[in-house]
């Protein structure tokens, strides 16, 4: 086990979860004290795999799902390819998707990217960002962000992939035909 693995593992026996019910209707899910919920996303900028800034400010304008993920968490693996279909099928109405990988191995993180193919920019995460993000305790974690910045859900753990589509749309401009 790595160390954040370790502390993850600590904090969940420690009980620092509490218990909340995400409005969109879905199943109870566990958000931390310090939720972002209707908060401003905290800024950041870090170097993406490919040599591209991901800086969360330049997303502004646009609805983002922020997604923190490690190579280790199957839930999160499971979830990529619908990522990829999304920011394709919803990425020019205004969706900008962001991954942020958890692992300790750049290397890791690197090779699965390549292997799903992800469509979107993603960059190494580490446990600062972590704490701007009121503590990654759990993966996977989506925030999903409004056009102006604020944190309109937050998704911990599995998600039904379907409710959270259906919450991002409603944030959506309506296309135009």
């Amino acid at each position: 086990m790595t160390a954040w693995q370790i502390a993850l593992l600590r904090t969940i026996l420690a009980g620092s979860f509490l218990a909340a019910v995400v409005s969109s209707g879905s199943a109870q899910q566990a958000l931390p004290a310090n939720s972002l919920l209707h908060k401003q996303a905290p800024a950041f900028s870090r170097e993406g795999f490919n040599k591209e800034i991901v800086d969360l400010h330049a997303c502004r304008g646009k609805v983002v799902l922020l997604n923190f993920w490690a190579t280790w968490c199957a839930p999160c693996q499971l979830e990529m390819p619908r990522l990829v279909e999304w920011q394709k099928q919803y990425g020019p109405r205004g969706l900008q998707i962001v991954g942020i990988s958890m692992d300790d191995d750049p290397t890791a993180a690197r090779t699965l990217y390549d292997k799903l193919r992800l469509n979107y920019p993603v960059a190494m995460g580490d446990e600062e960002l972590g704490k701007l993000y009121g503590g990654i305790l759990g993966l996977p974690v989506t925030f999903l962000i409004d056009a102006d910045g604020r944190v309109a859900a937050e998704y911990r753990g599995e998600t039904d992939l379907n409710a959270m589509e259906a919450q991002f749309r409603l944030l959506l401009p309506v296309p135009s035909n």
